[in-house]
């Protein structure tokens, strides 16, 4: 875990060395363990990393540099799949010169260039410079775990791990209206529109090529083309534990100390109970609670972590949390209607006295239709006689903050002159309903949150609050392979309650 940032431009015309330093010194709270730069003014490229140092602690200091000087890679995150990759690198002939992940991307492009991505089980954004080609890449994980923005004038592109980092040495941007408008229908800023005009956030699964030509964005994985499996339910649920478990045994690779999240809930719960399997020592976890019962749920994480044997930190906190409200603005850099926010800035504070790195439950709930809101929507009556523009007019419905004439409403006469005549959720939302259009309905609802409700929002606020305290987050439930076979089992195994007599949410879960 780490912020990246860094510029691409012709040469002699890109940032200084001490704008380089001002985008890192922004980032330093996610990476307090080091700064590290590559700038090569006279070719117009400048990468740098601000590192937590969990991998090699002492060797990992980024950026990597090809023994020729023609390859340089900055990461921001884990390749969890670092040392079965390491061994097939060794076995090719690469020497390494650390045991640190990002030198596993490095040698993995010197061999195979950029379809070595598909290799990569990891949470990362990772910017790659290739003197031979001139050319820059930055890389997204595939749903999204880490953040990557970017700014490209024709002249100059920009990129870093937070918008602060950008701003820090571009004009002051503009507000962009059609981003303010998509808050006000979603609660969040869906990809790629950033709040500020310019600044776009890289979509999961893609790439960005620059060059002197131009700048090119490909996608490199691509969930909609995941085909549904015929197996039985029982092979079902062999799967998804085998799947899980070793989802969690790659992500306890850490050379600094760590514990987990848990709010007692199946999803944490699940990670935390193969983690103490898989582990010698015992779990540390961690929750929050409050004094009010009806939001208090560290009673069921105190039972989880008697049931598992952990080493259990607990804190009750005041459940007005609004004073916490604008710090959690400023590490988002832009406006996100989520309360949950503030509460998860609490407890990873909490973690991050004891340790550098957590595991979560995060994804489970987009991935195997864990929100209530699934099982409200697909048991109404209703359902069975939509067609499929009406299911999607539904959904659609379903998971807006602001309708069409509440957003009305809300805007100026001026503000509304700068907005374009159409539903600006349809603009968002049709070209993902048009890749899922093969998938049965449930799994093309929760493909539509994975793309967008996930990457938008609820994987931000493990990153940016995680982040605010130096602390990385891991997450089992979203290994690719754990999101390739929830899209290839059937919706109806995942939400029980369109089927008679049974109302039953994420079925396989333990």
């Amino acid at each position: 875990m780490c912020g990246i940032f860094g510029y691409f431009s012709a040469p002699d015309s890109g940032l200084t060395h001490s704008q380089l330093l001002a985008m890192g010194q922004t980032l330093s709270h996610r990476g307090p363990d080091g700064m590290g730069i590559y700038h090569q003014p006279e070719l117009g490229v400048g990468l740098g990393n601000q590192r937590l140092a969990i991998l090699d602690v002492e060797h990992g200091q980024q950026p990597f540099i090809s023994d020729d000087g023609s390859i340089v890679v900055v990461q921001n995150g884990e390749i969890f799949n670092y040392l079965e990759l390491a061994r097939e690198l060794a076995a090719a002939g690469y020497s390494f010169r650390t045991q640190c992940d990002t030198e596993v991307i490095l040698g993995l492009y010197q061999l195979e260039g950029i379809s070595a991505l598909n290799k990569l089980n990891g949470m990362f954004a990772i910017a790659i410079y290739d003197r031979r080609e001139q050319a820059l890449y930055l890389v997204r994980d595939r749903v999204g775990e880490k953040p990557l923005y970017y700014a490209w004038d024709r002249q100059l592109l920009l990129f870093g791990s937070e918008i602060k980092a950008l701003c820090s040495v571009m004009p002051r941007p503009d507000l962009d209206y059609l981003a303010l408008e998509e808050f006000l229908a979603f609660n969040y800023v869906p990809p790629p529109r950033t709040m500020f005009a310019g600044i776009r956030h890289l979509q999961p699964g893609c790439y960005l090529r620059v060059d002197a030509n131009g700048i090119e964005e490909q996608r490199w994985w691509d969930l909609s083309q995941i085909t549904i499996e015929k197996r039985s339910e029982s092979e079902w649920v062999e799967k998804f534990n085998q799947t899980l478990e070793d989802a969690v045994r790659i992500r306890l690779r850490s050379d600094v100390p760590f514990g987990a999240f848990l709010s007692g809930g199946v999803d944490s719960s699940s990670v935390v109970g193969w983690m103490s399997q898989l582990m010698e020592q015992p779990v540390h976890t961690f929750s929050i609670g409050f004094a009010e019962p009806e939001f208090d749920e560290s009673p069921f994480a105190a039972q989880a972590a008697q049931r598992f044997d952990t080493i259990h930190h607990s804190e009750e906190v005041d459940s007005d949390l609004l004073s916490l409200w604008s710090r959690a603005i400023y590490h988002c850099d832009q406006p996100h209607g989520d309360v949950s926010f503030m509460p998860t800035y609490r407890v990873a504070e909490l973690a991050s006295r004891r340790v550098k790195m957590v595991l979560t439950g995060d994804g489970a709930d987009e991935l195997f239709a864990g929100y209530d809101k699934y099982l409200n929507f697909f048991t109404a009556p209703e359902r069975a006689a939509e067609t499929q523009s009406r299911f999607q007019a539904s959904y659609l419905d379903n998971l807006s903050l602001f309708d069409n004439p509440a957003r009305s409403r809300l805007l100026s006469a001026e503000l509304k002159a700068r907005l374009p005549d159409e539903d600006c959720r349809q603009r968002v939302i049709e070209p993902w309903f048009d890749k899922a259009q093969e998938m049965d309905r449930i799994n093309q609802a929760l493909y539509l949150d994975t793309q967008l409700l996930l990457s938008g929002n609820n994987l931000v606020k493990p990153d940016r609050m995680g982040m605010a305290v130096s602390i990385e987050n891991r997450s089992p439930f979203l290994d690719h392979r754990m999101v390739e076979l929830a899209f290839a089992m059937p919706g109806e195994l995942k939400l029980r309650g369109i089927l008679p007599n049974i109302s039953t949410k994420k079925r396989l879960l333990p």
